[in-house]
This record gives C-alpha cells, structure tokens and sequence, in this order.
C-alpha cells in the first residue's frame, strides 16, 4: 500500500510490447502504489503510438507506447527494463542524465557492455540481474555456501533451460552461477568456463565449470548445480514456473531502489543476502 501522503511510484517500462514487459504493465496496473508513467519499445516496433495497457490487456492507461525515452524519463522515478543489451545501454545512458533510477534485467551483455554498464550503474541509482526470482538469488546464495563446503573434490556442473525464443545462451543466470561457483572455487570464470561440449574433448579436467543450455517450448526458466563427486552427487534446481516469478521481483526491486543513495546493487541487496 501507498504511505499516507505519498504519491505511488511512476515507473517506466521498456520493451514494454514484450511478453515480459506486458507482464509488468499488467501488475502495476494492478498495483496501488505503482503508476505507469512511460512506455517504450524500439523504433519502428508495430505497435508504437498504441495504447500500452490495451497492448497488455488492461484497459486504456493514456500511456502511447513510444521509442523516445528522453522525451518520458523526467516522467518517471525508475526505469524497469528487460530488453537487448545495446538499447539496454543507451536507455541507461538516458536515465543517468535525467538522474532516473534503473532496474535492469537484461542479459546477453559482451565484456565492453558489461565494463559500461559497471561504470554507467554507479552513476545514479541502478540494479542490476540476471534473474530477478527471489528463489533464484535465494539458490545464488545457497551453491554458493554448498561450493566452499565441499572443496575441489567436486566437479561442478550448471545445467539451464528456457523457451525456444531466448536469443542469449548461456542464459545470464547461468552464467552468474557459473561466476559465483568459480570465485568460491578460488578460479577465474573466464579461464575455466566451458559453454557445451563437442566432438574429442579430452578428459575433463578438475578446474572446469561446465554450462550446458537447452532451449525448446515455453519453459520460463530452469537451472540445475551439479555438484558430482567419488560415489555421491548434489543437484540443487530452481524451477520457474511462469513469468510472474521475475515481474514480482522486479517490482520489488523497483520499491527497494528508490529508496536507495546512487550506488549500483543486486537482488542480494535487496533480499538483505
């Protein structure tokens, strides 16, 4: 609920005629103490001009899905986005300037993306993850305790799995475990990733982090951590079952950050991990 004499919180969301962000839209609109203020899809998308919440399926919200977010930025307390890396970036360029808080759940970055949105994210108030389940970040920090407990007498595995449309793999979460994994293991991600395997690869050696991703149907999202030694294994997954596990998240990341000085946070700030 709204606190007595505050206004509710004016979020703009981008990618906003995709299926996460109608999913958004849909909960705000549902929500009283959010308002959409702002609604944003990339130039020459199908459905600009038209009405974002008749997009979504709520009704008429007066809020014309647009590509200009310098025009709605001073509109909006935070900037909600799950969309591709590169428009990703400029929007966050845009928020940084119009001091307009983000919340960011886009994935897919390459190392100079990710260098800029570091730099960009401790600019204004800016979250940044991967995945935005609170089961998730919950999982984040479980492999991670379960990786230092049992030591190098186990190989480490991620397994990851989501809808036939993912255009990114491994999927970010993946990955993120993947980092997490390396650095209680005292390794370097980079240096000891292995993203599939093929062909005659060798034996497997004791520092690898192996990430397999399937992609087939509309699996929201799942992540399996193997944990494989001498005579006993330990799976630990996480299974989504729609969507609407990421949208909440994010809807409580965008009450938490607003409430935040500048500085650059996770969900594990959020949950208090």
């Amino acid at each position: 609920m709204v606190a007595a004499g505050r206004d509710p919180l004016r979020v703009i969301v981008a990618g906003a005629a995709g299926r996460m962000g109608k999913r958004l839209i849909q909960l705000i609109a549902e929500a009283p103490d959010l308002v959409l203020a702002g609604a944003i899809e990339h130039a020459g998308h199908g459905a600009l001009g038209r009405d974002a919440g008749e997009e979504a399926g709520v009704g008429v919200l007066k809020v014309p899905l647009s590509s200009d977010l310098q025009a709605a930025a001073g509109q909006g307390d935070v900037l909600l986005e799950f969309s591709v890396p590169a428009a990703t970036l400029e929007h966050l360029r845009i928020a940084v300037r119009a001091k307009l808080a983000a919340v960011l759940g886009t994935t897919g970055y390459n190392e100079a993306q990710q260098r800029e949105l570091t730099e960009l994210g401790r600019a204004t108030r800016c979250l940044v993850a991967p995945n935005m389940s609170v089961g998730v970040n919950v999982l984040f920090s479980i492999v991670e305790r379960m990786a230092r407990l049992l030591g190098p007498g186990f190989d480490l595995e991620v397994l990851e799995m989501h809808h036939r449309m993912k255009k990114d793999a491994p999927s970010g979460t993946a990955v993120r475990l993947g980092e997490i994994l390396a650095a209680a293991a005292g390794r370097s991600y980079r240096d000891v990733a292995v993203c599939g395997r093929q062909g005659m690869v060798g034996a497997r050696t004791e520092a690898e982090i192996g990430l397999m991703a399937l992609r087939g149907g509309d699996v929201a999202g799942d992540h399996t951590v193997y944990f494989i030694g001498q005579g006993e294994r330990l799976e630990v997954t996480h299974r989504a079952h729609s969507r609407d596990t990421f949208a909440h998240g994010a809807l409580r990341a965008v009450r938490w950050l607003v409430q935040q000085p500048v500085g650059l946070y996770s969900m594990k700030d959020v949950l208090g991990l």
